[in-house]
């Protein structure tokens, strides 16, 4: 599966075997003692080293439970009538079937696969950037696309990456891809990253946006044994991004295998703040027990620090 896929995840591989996610990860623990994969959070790769970038058919195929959720829920940061920047990917791909019946709204993307989901959206204008086709994610790079961004002011950038540490931020493995989004970014008063638990912990060669500039980072519950997502979660929210998790326990109107392309209902809207500090407090400080009569919002909070505990 992994030589036709390039990328496959445990999921999946459990699936088709019929066994458990545990059996499969030992097992691709020991192809890859061999030299036959790479392991990545959640899922196997062919082997390769820092700089090497899955096309679109190998990610198309990773996290795609998880992907679905991201953009239900990143969604309902989207407002009518906004202007915003979609970069590439799977993930934004999957956003951007959801934005297709928001009325008034204006897409700038780099992306073919955004601009072909929202081909057809009578109330969204899609404007699409120049530059040189990037036949591996069908993405337009280079100078002309940077150039055609210049004086572009809009309200969000929602972004994706091949991994995201709060150490170096988003991160990806092609250079061109990265230039880009860099300036994707500054277009944008706020920036929204997108990106699934298998991401998260994982650094890249070049750096894309930087933690301190993340206003939000919507991504899907960790499992319980991946401890360091969760770490990675944790940093991020010390360093003050906004956590928004799609998926977890409680968010009412969040579904992790929902495939609808409409947006989900706004009373849906949840902002999931990870017990840390903002930027310039003192870390840990905020920290507290909640008794079971608080508010739902106190008890999301809750429910959160008690995943991240654990």
């Amino acid at each position: 599966m992994v030589r036709a896929n390039g990328a496959v995840s445990l999921r999946e591989l459990a699936r088709v075997v019929q066994t458990s996610e545990v059996t499969v990860r030992r097992d691709v623990r020991a192809l890859e003692a061999e030299g036959l994969l790479d392991r990545r959070h959640g899922g196997a790769v062919l082997p390769g080293g820092f700089t090497r970038e899955s096309g679109f058919p190998q990610k198309s195929h990773l996290a795609t439970a998880e992907k679905t959720a991201i953009a239900d829920l990143a969604a309902n940061f989207v407002e009518e009538g906004e202007a915003i920047v979609v970069g590439a990917g799977t993930t934004t791909q999957e956003l951007a079937r959801r934005l297709a019946r928001v009325p008034g709204l204006t897409v700038v993307t780099n992306s073919l696969l955004v601009a072909q989901a929202l081909a057809h959206a009578n109330r969204v204008e899609v404007v699409m950037t120049g530059g040189t086709l990037r036949g591996s994610n069908y993405a337009l790079v280079g100078s002309g696309a940077e150039q055609s961004l210049q004086g572009l002011r809009v309200s969000r950038a929602f972004l994706s990456g091949s991994g995201l540490t709060a150490e170096r931020g988003l991160s990806t493995s092609n250079m061109l891809s990265a230039s880009v989004d860099r300036a994707l970014v500054q277009a944008a008063a706020e920036v929204v990253v997108l990106a699934d638990h298998t991401k998260l912990g994982t650094d890249t060669m070049f750096q894309t946006v930087p933690t301190d500039v993340i206003t939000r980072l919507v991504t899907d519950e960790p499992p319980a044994h991946d401890d360091r997502a969760g770490t990675e979660l944790q940093a991020l929210a010390d360093q003050g991004v906004q956590i928004a998790v799609a998926g977890a326990s409680g968010n009412s109107g969040v579904s992790g295998a929902s495939g609808g392309d409409s947006v989900p209902p706004r009373q849906a809207r949840r902002d999931v703040a990870l017990p840390g500090p903002r930027r310039g407090q003192v870390p840990g400080a905020g920290l507290r027990t909640l008794t079971s009569d608080a508010g739902p919002e106190q008890q999301q909070r809750a429910r959160v620090a008690d995943m991240r505990r654990r």
